[in-house]
């Protein structure tokens, strides 16, 4: 049955929302104290208008993309329904992009306009000649500030009341909501056509599977630039429920015992962090408080165990379990807020041992999953029903089968039109009746909970949620170091990347040629000090050319090279992921040893 889907675009569902519920709380954010402060809906709407109107007097017309580049915050959420409200569409850029891949999104969307944070921001997109840049904070050289935009808009609606409504009126639902660009195979980011349609289908499907409800506090900290966050403003904006709005991580554990959040969504590495911040702390001085925490950790396995086969909790164990509840877990609750009713995870696979963790803890993480392709959100486990190991079942009406090799096929109205500028990407992107290829292998269960299993495509996904494209990394990285003979980029569901080296013999041995490792076998040469320290040189060079995100954060140089004959090679010469690896499995953990703490 067909979802049905009141509004016609975004900026109508906002328009809804305020005359709904135009005195309630909407966006929260940080005072100068470091307090929260409020905006209620009304001021929500009239602001967005404001920068609408603004947006018009600049030129800006519907259709045209405007560029957000920005951290998250409350400004962030008011530019883009400004942008749309003057029936532009959002080109998001992520703060932290490197100077030329901001300047290649900004041209290759034919964003006309940016809206930057700052005059650092400002100062990336400066070669990409946008007809008009905007600055959130400070001045920027030639650039207008979002509060003087604001206010020549306010001043046009005193004039035209109706200015910002008919362009709204006009704005059909397939009109393009918003250009997203996620990594691409060649290392060049794709910029994903999404559409209102789409994003209205999100903030109704997100209420419906109890996401979301209306009596919420959400604390919103993930990227707006990322698709995940931009399906939550969807979200917050049809439940119209409070949402606190602050991008600044490093503040994230202090805000929770400020704010009291029950809802909060995120990328799997802040409950790494979480977890391991916990795990460490109990165990780190062992003795009874290290026994204890052991303890009530087996308690809530065991008591686990049963409620995920759906078998009674034995009177014992449910009496051992309240009382390790009491001693340990009370305590994490209390540290996120003490009134969290949902954890929610997305962009990247969330590990068992830390879905595990939470659940027992009293904090059930409700998984989910979904592409930028595919407006982020399209499977998520319902509360009180939590199939740990699944990313949950199929929100709202969306279609989902299984490809003849079990790749997770996908159709409905948050699907993308397309790759903007790319039609063979495009083409290619779709099955002959128009579903979705996500890349990603699943099965699915009787009951409908998607398990995703393996990755298909040739892009790697850090449990940051960010996508890195290893081959281009790779060939970039040799391209670097002329002694290398492969290159292995590691960082599949990892909070970070690493790479994985292997010298050429013959380089390697020249380079060796009148110092003390001449004449030496190669593998003494390869795992010398020396050349790790020459790798490293390169390793930095690279990183210098790198988004934060992709950054190699430690390497390791193979003891010998791969080869055809331990079947890590094709005989064409191409690298077997998989084999490399298993055969190389520990050498590949021990770069990740204290990332992740286990109990």
């Amino acid at each position: 049955m067909a979802l049905d889907v009141p509004y016609r675009s975004i900026p109508d569902m906002v328009r809804r929302r305020v005359a709904a519920t135009p005195d309630r709380q909407a966006l929260g954010y940080p005072t100068p104290e470091e307090q929260v402060g409020w905006l209620t809906w009304a001021e929500v709407g009239a602001r967005a208008n404001a920068i609408g109107a603004g947006l018009i007097r600049l030129g800006v017309r519907p259709e045209d993309r405007v560029a957000i580049l920005s951290s998250t915050r409350t400004e962030w959420i008011l530019a883009d329904f400004g942008v749309m409200a003057a029936g532009a569409a959002t080109t998001t850029v992520y703060p932290t992009t490197t100077p030329d891949e901001a300047v290649f999104i900004v041209r290759d969307s034919g964003s006309s306009v940016v809206i930057a944070e700052n005059a650092e921001q400002a100062a990336k997109i400066a070669e990409a000649g946008p007809r008009a840049v905007i600055v959130i904070d400070g001045t920027a050289p030639g650039a207008t500030s979002l509060a003087d935009v604001e206010r020549s808009g306010a001043a046009a609606l005193a004039e035209d009341p109706g200015l910002v409504d008919r362009v709204i009126d006009a704005i059909e639902p397939d009109q393009l909501a918003t250009l997203i660009y996620t990594s691409g195979t060649t290392g060049r980011p794709k910029g994903v056509e999404l559409l209102h349609r789409g994003w209205c289908w999100q903030g109704i499907v997100q209420a419906e599977t109890g996401v979301m409800h209306d009596d919420d506090l959400q604390y919103l900290w993930l990227p707006l630039s990322h698709s995940f966050g931009k399906a939550l403003i969807c979200g917050l904006t049809h439940a119209g429920l409070p949402t606190y709005v602050d991008g600044r991580v490093d503040r994230l554990v202090e805000k929770l015992g400020l704010v009291h959040p029950t809802l909060m969504c995120s990328a799997p590495r802040v409950y790494e962090k979480v977890y391991n911040a916990v795990v460490n702390a109990a165990m780190s001085g062992g003795g009874a408080k290290a026994k204890i925490f052991t303890w009530a950790v087996r308690v809530g396995r065991e008591a686990l165990g049963h409620e995920q086969s759906g078998t009674p909790i034995p009177a014992g164990l449910a009496m051992r379990r309240r009382i390790a509840d009491r001693l340990v877990f009370s305590k994490l609750r209390t540290r996120l807020g003490g009134r969290m009713r949902a954890l929610v995870s997305g962009s990247a696979p969330l590990a068992p041992q830390i879905a595990e963790f939470f659940a027992i803890a009293g904090l059930p993480i409700l998984e989910g999953y979904g592409l930028t392709e595919s407006s982020a959100a399209n499977f998520v486990n319902r509360e009180g029903q939590v199939h740990i190991g699944t990313v949950g079942t199929a929100m709202g009406d969306l279609e989902c089968r299984l490809g003849e090799d079990d790749e997770i096929l996908l159709r409905g109205a948050p699907v993308m039109r397309g790759y903007h500028n790319l039609p063979d990407e495009t083409a290619a992107a779709f099955t002959e009746d128009g579903f979705l290829r996500t890349g990603d292998i699943g099965e699915l269960t009787d009951d409908g909970y998607l398990r995703v299993t393996d990755r298909k495509k040739d892009l790697i996904k850090t449990s940051n949620g960010k996508y890195v494209a290893p081959s281009h990394l790779e060939g970039l990285f040799k391209s670097l170091c002329p002694y290398t003979s492969q290159a292995l980029l590691i960082g599949q569901s990892r909070n970070y990347c690493t790479m994985v080296v292997t010298l050429d013999p013959d380089a390697i041995a020249a380079w060796a040629q009148g110092g003390p490792l001449a004449g030496r076998p190669y593998q003494e040469i390869v795992t010398s000090q020396p050349a790790h320290e020459l790798v490293a040189g390169y390793i930095e060079q690279l990183n210098a050319q790198l988004n934060r995100w992709e950054t190699v954060k430690k390497f390791v140089i193979l003891p010998r090279d791969l080869s055809v004959e331990d079947g890590e090679l094709t005989p064409s010469m191409k690298v077997k992921r998989r084999v490399v690896e298993k055969s190389f499995a520990d050498d590949i953990e021990s770069m990740y040893a204290g990332a992740l703490a286990d109990i």
